[in-house]
């Protein structure tokens, strides 16, 4: 059953206010004040009132100077009039000061009262998404502007890098100098491959549809072995595994894919590098539906007023390695679109541990 409007009538005579109510209430919501601090008082406890009834002749404040008084405090709120004056001054005035949607003239029918909320809800709820869609908006460009800046600083890092190398090399001879050289200009251009897989990663979250299959989580997480095998031996990273699946699993593979890799990514980019015992365990338990997932390593740790932020697009926690700080966002974009969670723990210098639960679909 849909929930009933919420109108409030503000009136200094009782018996309007009663019948006003009498007529309504099966079909409304209905807040009554018989002065001006009870209607604030109602509003402040309703912020949901979507339609405001006020007689223009209240005493100390008119209904005019009312809705002029709440158009900054209470904007979504549609405004009615009711009057039994008719002058041309007083509907000017009303529609200049309070941006009055509607008169209605005293005494008023019930017929034109429901006429008048179906009118004002219609528009209610029109502004309402106008008002959401304008957020939404206003969060796109804010995030348009902060990308457009960070791609154009990324991209240009790693060229100029690669242009330094070259022009240096034009004046060297050695050969062991210019391999240095070309080893410098081989990570520049991996950080930039890094990074435009991550901006592919992203807008593929952004864009595309799940498509749900069947998760073997041992087959899956085979993979992430074969390819941090290398680097677990060349960091001296102990890498453990731990895969407990005896039920069936389904969801989408490549967001899967995404969470794991930037999390285990993370866990051996980011080790305490004066640590001798450095290891990485990924831990993944499905049951009853849902598949609980551990990664925790030996690192750097991540500050306690750092933690809320981690996951906000081109936010980096550490400068002890370059990142695109497109990672966590993706983990996070992926786990919305799976409908999962995370939490995480961390103790600077100590390690982090990321727990991930998504439900099978």
């Amino acid at each position: 059953m849909a929930e009933k409007i919420k109108i409030l009538y503000i009136d200094d005579e009782m018996e309007n206010l009663t019948g006003f109510k009498a007529s309504l209430r099966l079909d409304y919501h209905v807040f009554t004040a018989v002065n001006i601090p009870d209607a604030l008082n109602h509003l402040a406890k309703h912020p949901d009132i979507r339609i405001i009834f006020c007689d223009q002749r209240m005493p100390v404040k008119t209904g005019v100077e009312f809705f002029e008084e709440i158009r900054g405090t209470h904007p979504l709120p549609v405004r009615i009039l009711l009057t039994a004056y008719t002058d041309i001054e007083s509907v000017i005035d009303a529609i200049n000061r309070g941006n009055i949607f509607r008169f209605v003239k005293k005494p008023w029918a019930p017929v034109e009262i429901i006429s008048a909320i179906e009118e004002a809800n219609r528009f209610y709820l029109a502004n309402s998404m106008l008002s959401v869609r304008n957020d939404e908006l206003q969060k796109a460009y804010s995030e348009l502007d902060k990308f457009a800046y960070s791609v154009s600083h990324d991209i240009r890092g790693p060229l100029s890098g690669i242009l330094g190398a070259i022009n240096v090399s034009r004046e060297m001879h050695d050969i062991v100098e210019m391999k240095e050289m070309l080893f410098l200009m081989e990570k520049s251009l991996k950080k930039l491959d890094t990074y435009i897989l991550s901006m592919h990663d992203y807008y593929s979250l952004q864009r595309g549809e799940l498509l749900i299959s069947d998760i073997d989580f041992n087959k899956l997480v085979g993979e992430f072995k074969d390819i941090y095998k290398i680097y677990s031996q060349t960091a001296n990273v102990d890498f453990k595994i731990e895969i407990n699946q005896r039920e069936p699993f389904r969801s989408d593979v490549i967001a899967l894919k995404l969470i794991l890799n930037n999390l285990l990514s993370n866990a051996f980019k980011y080790q305490d590098k004066s640590n001798n015992a450095k290891s990485v365990e990924l831990i993944v338990e499905v049951y009853k539906g849902v598949a609980n997932i551990q990664v925790k390593d030996t690192g750097v740790g991540i500050l306690g007023n750092h933690i809320g932020e981690i996951f906000n697009l081109f936010y980096r926690a550490s400068s002890q390695e370059a990142g695109s700080g497109f990672g966590l966002y993706n983990v996070k974009s992926a786990l919305l679109k799976l409908s999962g969670q995370i939490e995480v723990n961390s103790v600077l210098n100590k390690g982090t541990t990321f727990m991930v639960s998504i439900p099978t679909k």
